[in-house]
């Protein structure tokens, strides 16, 4: 007959005392249950692209018609929502975005074509690479 002792480390007042004999698994259980979490809202998946004067925020909204999406800019976040009818249901979608300071918030332009969603994010002037000449 086998039998199985589960073993645990010894406590120790010290709250920094476990540090040391953490295993590299520690946490695991925690971030395979995160991964596998369902949301009350799917979260819309996004890409992000760059060139020296943009930074771009794309997402694939198969079946979205233009009017069921809202993108608005608050607090240095960008918040888009949509929504789609499947079936009976109405299935809703959100994202925020942190956006970095550096960009031109007043020019900031949205496309839909064929269910992407392509933010442009205009770099502001200070962060755009300059070329340098030399004298």
């Amino acid at each position: 007959m086998n039998h199985f002792i589960r073993y645990a480390y010894p406590r120790s007042a010290s709250p920094f005392a476990g540090l040391a004999n953490r295993s590299a698994w520690s946490g695991l259980e925690a971030e395979i249950d995160q991964l596998f979490q369902t949301s009350p809202t799917p979260r819309i998946p996004v890409e992000f692209s760059e060139d020296k004067d943009n930074t771009y925020v794309r997402a694939e909204l198969p079946g979205v018609s233009r009017d069921a999406i809202a993108l608005e800019l608050v607090a240095g976040q960008l918040n888009l929502s949509a929504s789609r009818k499947q079936g009976e249901e109405t299935i809703s979608f959100t994202r925020s975005i942190a956006i970095p300071e550096s960009v031109q918030a007043d020019k900031i332009a949205a496309t839909y074509e064929n269910g992407v969603l392509t933010v442009t994010l205009p770099k502001a002037e200070a962060v755009k690479p300059r070329k340098i000449a030399l004298n």
